[in-house]
Formats: structure tokens, sequence, C-alpha cells
């Protein structure tokens, strides 16, 4: 493609995925590249209403804009990495991260209040295994419903006295703006997030060479050594991004990558937490090394025990 023609850029139309695909765009001007948004409906957008594991596939937000992809319809797909998932499709090769945005979760009320303020019985809204996994580890006494919808329906049924609470990414909240949504930020240690939470990711076709060129400039290598452990790390437990994992890696200044995991069953009566480190550009290697520690402490019978209760 030449230098002078726009790329198309693939998003979801949720507020959240314009938001990401605008960022996107608005970084690509800045180093002299003009982009046009191509929108596109997904499996996950179009049955909002059905709790996510119900769909019975991965990449219920991500395979129509990778059709799309092959299909020369647009030229860069955006993703919110934590819903990509990691086994590769032939054809597209994810090239460029951008600088990772907040990676926890946070906990919603009305009133600001922290997850041990909470009293017994609250009933918290959560679409994901593993923040209903690791909440009821913590606090077997609370109440989990599913909830799903973008971040506007969700903080819709907090304010109609559904929820007590809501479980949400505070990267979501932040983009939108939503600050004075976010309330009580939850240590890792206490909610370890999804692989690639607060990342984007950008794929192109895989003989793409000209685009790759033309967005490498958007890439931060340590935000992209940190995803790229944590997905080897889902991709060697083979948990697919809707089982109850949690994981987070941390580049250190030195260039040395510290990645923690952990693994639950759906309702987090057990849980296995480990963690590896090494020189970050071995970074694919520290994931799946830390996976086949998990493994052998017993990650796939917790793993094959949530499918099996879906």
């Amino acid at each position: 493609m030449p230098s002078g023609v726009p790329l198309r850029i693939g998003t979801r139309s949720s507020p959240l995925a314009r938001w990401q695909a605008e960022f996107v765009a608005s970084e690509l001007k800045k180093a002299g590249v003009a982009t046009e948004l191509v929108l596109i409906s997904t499996q996950g957008d179009q049955q909002r209403e059905n709790p996510i594991g119900s769909l019975g596939t991965q990449g219920v937000f991500t395979k129509e804009i990778q059709r799309a992809l092959l299909r020369d319809e647009i030229e860069v797909a955006v993703h919110s990495l934590k819903d990509l998932p990691t086994a590769p499709v032939p054809g597209i090769r994810l090239v460029v991260v951008p600088c990772r945005g907040p990676f926890q979760d946070v906990l919603v009320t009305p009133d600001h209040i922290s997850l041990e303020e909470l009293p017994s019985g609250a009933r918290i809204g959560t679409g994901s295994l593993r923040r209903q996994a690791q909440l009821l580890h913590i606090r077997p006494d609370l109440q989990v419903g599913d909830v799903r919808g973008n971040v506007e329906t969700r903080l819709a049924k907090l304010a109609s006295g559904k929820f007590d609470g809501l479980l949400l990414a505070e990267a979501g909240l932040r983009r939108l703006e939503m600050h004075d949504a976010v309330g009580h930020v939850l240590p890792v240690d206490m909610m370890m997030p999804a692989v690639g939470q607060g990342a984007l990711g950008l794929e192109i076709r895989s003989d793409d060479s000209g685009t790759a060129d033309r967005i490498m400039a958007l890439d931060d290598a340590r935000s992209h050594a940190a995803v790229l452990a944590e997905r080897a790390l889902l991709a060697g437990l083979r948990g697919g991004c809707l089982a109850p994992v949690g994981a987070h890696a941390e580049i250190s200044e030195g260039g040395m990558c510290n990645l923690h995991a952990v693994v639950l069953d759906r309702f987090g009566k057990h849980s296995l937490r480990d963690e590896h480190s090494g020189p970050s550009e071995n970074a694919a290697a520290i994931g799946s090394e830390l996976a086949e520690s998990l493994l052998g402490q017993g990650a796939a019978q917790l793993i094959a025990e949530t499918r099996g209760s879906a």
C-alpha cells in the first residue's frame, strides 16, 4: 500500500473499542500516518445479554475483525489483548503493543467502599470467571451474579440496585473518562488481572510488511514483552481467555521479566500461585516455563473442572 493511502483500522463499535481505535489513530497521526476507522460487529456484541461462557467459543470479540483483515477489508485490527485468543491465526501476526494502560481491577460500589467492608451476602456483578473465582476465594460469603453489556450498561444495573457492587477493569473506566466511578482499586496479590489486561494489540496480515513499517513506531518494547510472557503462559496452560487464570508480568529497568500467575477453580475453593523470572528477551519462554510448573501442580485439573461445570 502506498504510504500516503490511509490505513483502514478495524474495530468494534462499542464506546470503549472506539476509544481504543481512535487512540491508535491519534498516535499514528502524530507519526504522520493517515487512517480511517471501519466498524465491525462481533458475536460478543450481537449477544450481549448471554454469559460469555455460554457462547461456546473463543474470540467472540475478535474473530470477525480478523476475518475482515484476511479479506483485505482493513489493514490493521485493534484488539483489547485480554480478549484476543493466544492460538495463532494463519495469515495474521500481532506486531504492535502500545504502552500499556492501567491493568488492575476495581470494585465499583455506590459509596466507594473496599472489598473488606462489603457486608456478608452482598451481590457483586461480574462477567468474568477469573474475577468470580478470586472474589470467592477471598470472600466466600458474597454472592456473585453474571453481568454483561458495555461499561455504561453495567453501571446502570448497579445504579438500579440489581447489584451492590461491580468488578470492572480500571483501564475501561479511565479510558471512558469515568474517573468518578473508579472505586477501590484491587491490589494484584488480591485480584490478579487477566492476561493482557490494560494492553492493546495491533494485528496485520503476515505478508504486509508495508503496514508493519508504518505502525511500528507505536510499539512499546516493555509492554510487548510483558504481554508476550503472559500470553505464552495462557497458551501453555491451554486455558483460553475465559478460564479462571490471572497473570501479570513486570519488566524492570534492567530488562528482567517477573511473571506472576494464579489458577483457580470457578468457585475459588482451590488456588495455585507461582512466579518465574528471567531476561525479558526470553519472555515467551518464561511464560511457557511457568505454565509447565503450574501444570505440574494440578492446574489442568482446575481448568478442566471449570469447563465441566460451565
